[in-house]
């Protein structure tokens, strides 16, 4: 009996222990892919079609714009500065579309950290978690939103194809460090485990910071 306690006790210590591991390497990783990308994130009025199709609209005016000013970045911190700096411009672009489609919702923009859903992009997979986003709200922005990854450069990508070629995966892959980028590569062999541990503990912190 004695001997069983024992082996139930150090069964649980190695239990207890595989998991705090398994924790911190999971914060660690989205910690480190949280601060590698930078993220667009646009919210429709509504669900009803018109409002949509002004969603998709705006989407496609903003990312025009975005990539006109956005060609010699090279950094996360690069985007942020060069999204804050034109900021007023993103506002006016969105406003000036509404408008056009004949529409006068109002628009609000920000940047902050927000959760985002599992986004696969072909053979790429970018987990659920908090990244940092320049968020457009339209009108109510109770519709269906649409997100992308303004940086590195995605948004192009999954508005013409929703997959990635070669190069936009090498512009990626340079962003992110060997273990970073074997995670969110759906060709590598450890990818469906690893992807999974990192999606169980965030919905795990998105329950608890829900109570």
């Amino acid at each position: 009996m004695k001997i069983f306690k024992r082996f139930a006790f150090l069964l649980l210590l190695f239990v207890l222990y595989t998991f705090v591991c398994a924790f911190s390497y999971a914060n660690t990783v989205s910690e480190d892919l949280s601060n590698s990308v930078f993220r667009l994130h646009i919210l429709a009025n509504s669900d009803s079609e018109e409002d949509q199709n002004l969603k998709l609209a705006v989407r496609d005016n903003i990312l025009s714009y975005m990539k006109e000013i956005s060609s010699d970045v090279s950094s996360k911190e690069d985007v942020i500065s060069l999204v804050n700096e034109h900021l007023n411009d993103f506002y006016s672009i969105a406003r000036e579309t509404i408008v056009s489609n004949g529409y006068d919702y109002d628009v609000r923009l920000s940047i902050d950290k927000f959760d985002f859903p599992t986004k696969v992009y072909g053979d790429i997979a970018l987990p659920a978690g908090l990244y940092d986003a320049l968020r457009i709200e339209i009108g109510e922005a109770n519709g269906h939103n649409w997100w992308c990854v303004m940086f590195p450069t995605l948004c192009f990508v999954d508005v013409s194809s929703g997959s990635l070629d070669d190069e936009a995966k090498s512009v990626l892959e340079s962003n992110l460090n060997d273990e970073e980028f074997e995670i969110v590569s759906k060709d590598n062999e450890t990818f469906g485990f690893k992807f999974k541990i990192l999606e169980f503990f965030d919905n795990i912190r998105v329950t608890l910071a829900s109570k």
